[in-house]
This record gives structure tokens, sequence and C-alpha cells, in this order.
């Protein structure tokens, strides 16, 4: 067996499902070579990030306890606010994921009576208890936080006469969610939100703006604090831990709110001074170097699954030919068995618990079931191939990630072929993959 059609049906991808991929992946030659330009970029400038701050050897040691002088942590706080060029940076493995690293940069800079504004609609699901849009101990809502909401107009423009109106005396941050979530809406680039920073700040130029950057690092060649957020908040089991980080969060910006953040994460009077880095900062450096290929590998992943789902007549958000501006591909298929079919092929595809198949479930934070396939090295780590959806309609799965594009094509392959075998694709459908 020295042929890839062998190979992949030894993986039981069948000839019409590869010919179809291969098919797919012919016009898209362009869009990959400006995606890899990209990478190249954003490579360099991970690497002018490290040398400014002189990452030594000495950096990848780490300590235990209190963590005092830990170089390598301190080091690589200065790296990350070199690279997303900010005052001041956080990078723990203390921050456990994107939502507490997003519910940490809320509560430490707001404060009872003032009131939080998202402009962008409503906020990613696990934030709803953050704020208290749906009741939970200890929400910004239980502490004296109001919350206001502004959604997109039907277009996916800003409604920025609903936004002035929105912002008065209390509103104290606005927050601001780069990628979807699980809404059928389009990211926000980097020059958009920078155009609905700019509205914000001419209305109250005290306002905080914190950009939640979650699936979007890497993506573009500049990033949030760039156009003028306060803070930027992400997650290094996403995009900056490039695979490796085994956990994590961040928080980039203004000195006071990263500050904030840290007395929040610590304890007042000891904020990033203490927090042992527990070994984990190779993962955390090299993770940190890898992270524009890998984004770069998750993206292409992303831009072959829009053409082979939207080929078959499939609503996919961002469409076949878009510009992208974070690495997830939602696909609408309307009905539940097709989006626990998908899943259940991604699951398939993975090297670590293939043989398991994923069933949706009440996960915490969520408020209708959601399945989740996630075969990955680093537990939920959504930079490797995964896919997830609310079983609730539109029906809409939302896949990302992929260490490699080999991987994210296989992957894709799988869920088609998924598809396929279990009765959901059409005849017409089936018919429009034979070339």
């Amino acid at each position: 067996m020295t042929t890839l059609q062998e190979m992949y049906a030894s993986l039981d991808i069948d000839a019409q499902v590869l010919a179809f991929g291969e098919h797919i992946l012919e016009n898209l030659k362009d869009r990959f070579a400006a995606i890899d330009e990209t990478a190249e970029y954003n490579q360099l400038k991970v690497i002018r990030a490290m040398q400014k701050a002189r990452v030594s050897e000495a950096c990848l040691l780490g300590t235990t306890g209190y963590g005092y002088n830990d170089i390598g942590r301190d080091t690589l706080e200065e790296v990350y606010a070199n690279l997303f060029h900010a005052e001041d940076a956080l990078v723990r493995p203390q921050i456990t994921c994107g939502t507490h690293a997003l519910a940490l940069a809320l509560m430490s800079n707001l404060r009872p009576g003032d009131e939080l504004l998202s402009p962008v609609g409503k906020p990613y699901d696990t934030l709803e208890e953050v704020i208290g849009i749906r009741d939970s101990k200890g929400s910004l809502k239980e502490y004296g936080v109001s919350y206001s909401q502004v959604d997109l107009l039907p277009d996916g423009s800003f409604d920025y006469d609903g936004i002035r109106a929105a912002i008065h005396e209390k509103t104290k941050l606005v927050t601001i969610q780069r990628s979807k979530g699980y809404e059928p809406r389009k990211t926000l680039s980097v020059e958009r939100i920078g155009e609905l920073i700019s509205f914000i700040k001419s209305c109250k130029p005290d306002v905080l703006c914190m950009v939640d950057n979650c699936y979007g690092e890497f993506v573009e060649r500049i990033e949030p604090v760039e156009v003028g957020a306060d803070m930027v908040v992400g997650s290094l089991i996403k995009n900056p831990g490039g695979g490796l980080a085994p956990i994590g969060g961040y928080i980039v910006g203004k000195k006071e709110c990263v500050e904030n953040a840290a007395y929040r994460l610590t304890s007042p009077g000891l904020g990033k001074e203490v927090g042992a880095s527990l070994g984990v900062l190779p993962a955390f450096y090299q993770g940190l170097f890898l992270a524009p290929t890998v984004t770069a590998s998750a993206l292409k992943g992303a831009i072959f699954a829009a053409n082979i789902f939207e080929t078959l007549g499939f609503s996919v958000v961002p469409n076949a030919k878009e510009d992208r501006f974070d690495i997830i591909q939602a696909i609408t298929f309307g009905k539940p068995e097709a989006v626990i079919s998908f899943c259940k092929g991604i699951q398939a595809a993975a090297s670590v618990d293939s043989h398991l198949s994923p069933e949706p479930w009440d996960m915490p934070g969520y408020d209708a079931p959601v399945i989740m396939a996630a075969g990955a090295f680093v537990s939920g780590s959504s930079i490797e191939l995964s896919a997830d959806g609310p079983i609730k309609p539109p029906y809409a799965v939302y896949m990302q990630g992929g260490l490699t594009f080999p991987h994210a094509k296989f992957g894709m392959l799988k869920a088609l072929q998924n598809l396929k075998n279990d009765g959901i694709l059409t005849k017409e459908q089936c018919e429009r993959m034979t070339f």
C-alpha cells in the first residue's frame, strides 16, 4: 500500500468522496498560498517578540510553590505584551479556559453599579451565566453589575444608533465578541472591531473596550489592541497555544486592566507576583512559536469544509469565497441527525479516542444539549480538529481546528463519508460529488 488512494481506502474513505475532495482542493491553491504568506508574517512576528524579550533556556525551567521571581513566566508575559502591542499581559496556567479568562477580565474591571454593554448581540452561551443573563451563583448580576445588549442589524452591520442610545453614565465596559459563537453571524475582522471601538470611544471616551479574541489570533496580521482595544482575552487551548499548551488563558492590554485581573486571579496585594508555572512553560513557549502555522492549517481546513458543503447545497458561514477572520466554520444542516452524524465522523478521524462515539448531553453553561467531537491530545482543545453544536434549531454544526492540514482534510472527508453512509445526503447531493 503506497498510494494516497490506498491509504484513504484503508481508512474507509471511498473513491467518490476522495475524488470529490480532490476536485474541491484544485480550486483552493491561490487561497492557501495567501494563508501561508500570512502565517509566515505572523511566524516572524512571534520570533521578533521572543527575541526582543530575550527568551533564554532558563525561561523554560519554571517554578513551584508561590512562584516568586519566575523568570520564564514573567518573560512569557513580556513576549505576549510585545506580540499584541499591549502595555502588559497576564498569561497563566491558573486561568482554566476562555470563559474563565473572560470572566476574570470582566469581574476585575467592573464594580457594583457599573453597566456592561454588548454591542454585537448575545455573547457566547457560557458567558450568559457569568453576566447573569441566566441566573447563576457569583454572576455579575449578583454583584450589582447591570447588562445591556444591542443586536446587530439584519445585514450583520452595527446598529450605531442603538449603540449610541445604550451608552450612558453607568456604561463602564463594552465587550466585543470577535467570533460567532453559536450564532450564524459573520465573524468580525480586526478592522471592523477598530471601527466599532472608535465609534464607542467617540460616544464615551473613558469606556473600556474588551475583545473576546478566541479563535481569531494569527488569522490576520494585526490584533485588536492595535485598533484601540483596552483588553484582549483568549484561551491557550485555542490558537495561541499551538496545540501544545495543556491549559491556560491570557489577558493583554492596558496595564491597569491587566493588573486588576491579576489581583482578582490571585489576591489583593499579591497580583502578578505569585503563580507558579508548574512545568508548563516549554509547552507555552513552543506552542506560541508554532501557533501561526497551526492556525494556518486550521484555516485551510475551514475553507475546505465550506467549499465541500456549500457545493452540496448546505448553508455555510462564512461562505466558500468570503475572507476569514477566525478558524470556525458553521454548517447548517437543518436536522439534528445530520449534526450528530457529522460530529461522529469528525470523532472517527481523530488520533485519540477515534473508537468512541459522541452523543449530545446537558453540558454546564449551555441551555440545550450539546454534542462535541474532540479526539484531542489536550482535552477540549479546539485548535485541534473538533466539531460541536447545540441540538436545537437551526441544527448547525461548528467545526474548527486541525494541527495539520492533512488531518483537517481527512476529518472533513470522514465527516462527509459518515453523512453519506448514514443516508443523510440526498440522491442529488451524492450525484454532485461525481466528476
